[in-house]
């Protein structure tokens, strides 16, 4: 979106909801749901932040020179640092802050953010990442280490905070996918439908990137249990294909085990090196299951193929046999088999690199505007507008 079709979006949502709060989990770490915010923040630029933890340092000016309103969360040592241990309080921190002066309220949700409460005349948009993984998807804690007490448990809390999640979901009054896997998925836990407006997604410096394919391929972001980045490392090491892993994260260790002499680990990449991973990585391989994945639209923006598990939000970012592969069963057999079949085809940069483009800011900009501007201002009745639900 130009500068001045955004300002123009920014001055209209200003006159029509003058007050305007954002609300998002935590505020600690950049990742993919904090780079949503900022593009939310572009449109409203007058809003106010919530946010159950918050540490001011890794932000831009963006987020800092507003007011931002943490929790009394924030209050606990190491909140900034250990703030998923503090999952089973969220519900309460997001409940107890007061929004009964704001005229519309937009929840950045993969948790609780969607909880807050809202008066009943001002409309609630929740911009949903996906529903609570903990709560709703046994296989997201399957890998990770924990004692057997501890694995005893997790069932319980599990259940109660599907409960929970389940009872507030009924609070916003439009819910937002950021895929077509996300909006599925809160169809089934939350019994309500949704509009898809994927992310954004920074492509702009790797756009122009050229290519200078090498004979590796690549696994690119953290190294955690739920990415499968083990899969990727045995599928090379039998075929005896040149990987690069480039990440850290806490299954590093087990995966370094898994791999031969075909891997390479390259730990942290500065963001000023990463055009040239892409451009020299044969494809990117994606073996984890993602509500959206921006990754996949950074190596095509770049003009590198994707060969990804057929499931999550890959489903809607790679075109299957065009911008690259998408592979079933999710093992290390399944991705062998999308490998070979990449190795079988031909692919055009070209045509790689403008799929990215739909995934672009001024996409999500145009579609997320549009969609605010839909929405009734606050009435000052008693009535809220009305929450649609999947029959």
């Amino acid at each position: 979106m130009p500068g001045s079709a955004l300002s123009g979006c920014a001055e209209a949502l200003r006159e029509r909801f003058p007050r305007v709060a954002v609300i998002h989990e935590w505020l600690t770490i950049p990742g993919g749901s904090e780079k949503v915010v900022e593009e939310i923040l572009r449109l409203v630029p007058h809003a106010e932040l919530f946010t159950s933890v918050y540490d001011p340092a890794p932000w831009p000016r963006l987020i800092t020179d507003r007011p931002v309103h943490a929790s009394f969360l924030n209050r606990v040592p190491g909140a900034t640092v250990h703030y998923t241990r503090l999952l089973p309080f969220m519900d309460l921190a997001f409940r107890s802050f007061d929004l009964s002066g704001f005229d519309l309220v937009i929840s950045s949700n993969h948790a609780s953010a969607k909880n807050v409460r809202t008066p009943a005349e001002v409309p609630h948009v929740c911009y949903c990442h996906t529903p609570m993984r903990y709560a709703w998807d046994p296989s997201f804690l399957a890998e990770e280490v924990m004692g057997p007490v501890a694995r005893a448990i997790v069932p319980l809390g599990t259940a109660w905070m599907r409960r929970v999640d389940r009872k507030r979901a009924s609070g916003p009054d439009v819910f937002v996918a950021n895929s077509t896997f996300v909006a599925s998925r809160i169809a089934t836990a939350y019994g309500r439908a949704s509009q898809v407006i994927h992310p954004p997604v920074q492509i702009e410096s790797l756009l122009h990137t050229p290519r200078d394919e090498r004979d590796a391929y690549l696994v690119f972001g953290r190294v955690v249990p739920y990415k499968r980045v083990g899969t990727a490392v045995q599928a090379c090491e039998r075929l005896g294909r040149r990987l690069l892993v480039v990440g850290d994260g806490r299954d590093l260790k087990r995966v370094r085990e898994l791999a031969g002499s075909h891997t390479e680990f390259l730990g942290h990449v500065p963001d000023a090196d990463i055009p040239r991973v892409f451009a020299q990585a044969r494809a990117l391989l994606y073996p984890g299951l993602e509500d959206f994945g921006i990754v996949p639209v950074e190596a095509q923006a770049a003009g590198l193929p994707v060969i990804a598990y057929r499931a999550g939000g890959v489903c809607d970012s790679v075109i299957d046999g065009t911008t690259g592969v998408l592979y079933q069963p999710g093992s290390v057999e399944g991705l062998i088999e999308g490998i070979q079949r990449f190795e079988s085809l031909s692919f055009e940069d070209r045509s790689i690199r403008e799929n990215s483009l739909r995934f672009a800011p001024d996409r999500f900009a145009a579609a997320f505007a549009r969609m605010l501007l839909s929405l009734p201002p606050r009435s000052g009745g008693t009535s809220r507008p009305g929450a649609t639900r999947v029959s």
